[in-house]
C-alpha cells in the first residue's frame, strides 16, 4: 500500500527525491502545494514536471483517510469519525476558543495504559498510527475549514486523543516536526502541547529535544497508592520517578508544564488530595499549571461520578491559597460526547451488533 506523503518531514521529501534523481528544490514546491495551497491530487501540482509527478503518484497517496461520522455541538466543537486505510476508526476534534482554532488529534488505535476512567482505553491498542495518519486529521479538518470558505486556519494543535503520545515517539516527533516547519502549516511550537500520562524516560528523551512544544502530564492522584488504583501505569511509573522526570525536563526547558488532573467524586476530590498536590508540587509550583477537569461520566465505568462544584471549587481554593497555579477547564462538546473515545467506541460497537 501506499503511504501518506504527509507522514514526511521536509528533510525526509527533499532526501527521498534526490534519492531518486529530482532536484532538491521540487521538495519546497511540494509542500508549497499540499500545506500553503492545500491540493488533494498530485495533477494538480501545476509547476512540477511530469516524471517527478509520476514518481510520487507511484509511491505517495495524499489522502488517505476518510470522513466516517461528523457531529456538530451546539457550542461549535466538531467531532470527526475517521476511517483508516485498514479499516480501524480513530477520532479528532475540532475546538474553537477565543484565542483559535484547536484540533486534538489521536496518535495510536486503541490504547494501552489503562486509566480506570478513561473511554479511549476500553479498546486496546492494536497499533500505532503512521506520522502521514497523525498529520492526515490536521489536514483533513483544514481542508473542512477551507471548505468552509471562512479564511479559517488551524492555529492550536492538542495531542490528547486516543492513546499514548510518547508510546509512538518517533511518529510523534515526525509530526511535530511537519506540523510546525514554518514552509508548511506553520503551527507554532508553542501552540502545540503534548499529552502524556506519564511515561518518565520519554519525560527526559522529550526533555533532550529541546523543542518550544507544551507538555501536559495527567497526573490525577497525589500519591502512589490512590493513582496505581486509577491510572495502572504508575505500577512502572510511580510519582517519585515521575517527578524526577518532570524536574529534568523543567531544568532542561524552564517551560511550564500543565498538570492535568480529573475530579472524581469522593475518590480523589477532598480536601486532603489537594493538600497532598499542593506539597507535591511546591517546589515546582513556578513552572506548573494545574488544570482541573470535571469528569464526564461514560457508561463503560459507571463507579465513577462528576465531583460537585462546591468539591471542585473547595479544591481550587485549596490549591490557590496554597500558591499553586490551577485553574477549572471549560467544558465544550457535552452534548455530542466530546470525551475522548466515545463516539469511535460507540460506533465500533453499533458495528459489530450490526
Amino acid at each position: 500500500m501506499k503511504q501518506s506523503i504527509y507522514g514526511l518531514t521536509m528533510e525526509q521529501l527533499t532526501e527521498w527525491l534526490l534519492e531518486n534523481g529530482q532536484k532538491k528544490y521540487r521538495a519546497q514546491q511540494v509542500w508549497d502545494w499540499l500545506y500553503k495551497k492545500r491540493v488533494t491530487n498530485f495533477s494538480d501540482m501545476k509547476n512540477i514536471n511530469k516524471d517527478c509527478l509520476e514518481l510520487l503518484e507511484d509511491h505517495f497517496e495524499i489522502e488517505l483517510l476518510k470522513e466516517s461520522i461528523k457531529q456538530e455541538s451546539a457550542d461549535g466543537t466538531i467531532k470527526f469519525l475517521f476511517e483508516l486505510p485498514d479499516g480501524n476508526l480513530i477520532e479528532t476534534v475540532l475546538m474553537s476558543f477565543s484565542y483559535g482554532l484547536s484540533v486534538c488529534v489521536t496518535t495510536q488505535v486503541g490504547c494501552n495504559i489503562g486509566c480506570s476512567f478513561c473511554a479511549s482505553g476500553i479498546l486496546r491498542k492494536s497499533r500505532d498510527l503512521n506520522s502521514g495518519e497523525i498529520v492526515g486529521q490536521i489536514m483533513k479538518v483544514q481542508h473542512f475549514l477551507d471548505a468552509r470558505g471562512k479564511d479559517e486556519r488551524v492555529s492550536h494543535i492538542v495531542v490528547m486523543g486516543i492513546g499514548e503520545p510518547f508510546d509512538n515517539y518517533i511518529n510523534l516527533m515526525n509530526f511535530l516536526h511537519v506540523v510546525n516547519n514554518p514552509k508548511g502549516l506553520a503551527i507554532g511550537a508553542r501552540h502545540i502541547t503534548v499529552s502524556t500520562s506519564g511515561l518518565a524516560q520519554k519525560i527526559r528523551e522529550f526533555a533532550d529535544e529541546e523543542l518550544q512544544v507544551n507538555l501536559a502530564l495527567s497526573l490525577h492522584a497525589p500519591n502512589d497508592e490512590l493513582r496505581t488504583q486509577i491510572m495502572k501505569i504508575n505500577k512502572a511509573f510511580p510519582i517519585e520517578k515521575l517527578m524526577a522526570a518532570l524536574d529534568y525536563y523543567l531544568e532542561k526547558n524552564n517551560r511550564r508544564v500543565t498538570i492535568e488532573y480529573i475530579l472524581l467524586k469522593d475518590v480523589n476530590d477532598h480536601e486532603k488530595e489537594a493538600l497532598e498536590l499542593a506539597k507535591l508540587l511546591h517546589n515546582k509550583r513556578h513552572l506548573t499549571y494545574v488544570n482541573l477537569i470535571p469528569y464526564n461520566p461514560v457508561n463503560e465505568h459507571i463507579q465513577y461520578e462528576r465531583s460537585e462544584k462546591k468539591s471542585i471549587l473547595a479544591f481550587y481554593d485549596t490549591l490557590k491559597k496554597k500558591g499553586i497555579q490551577c485553574g477549572i477547564r471549560h467544558e465544550q462538546g457535552t452534548d455530542i460526547d466530546a470525551a475522548c473515545g466515545q463516539l469511535r467506541s460507540k460506533q465500533i460497537k453499533k458495528t459489530k451488533s450490526v
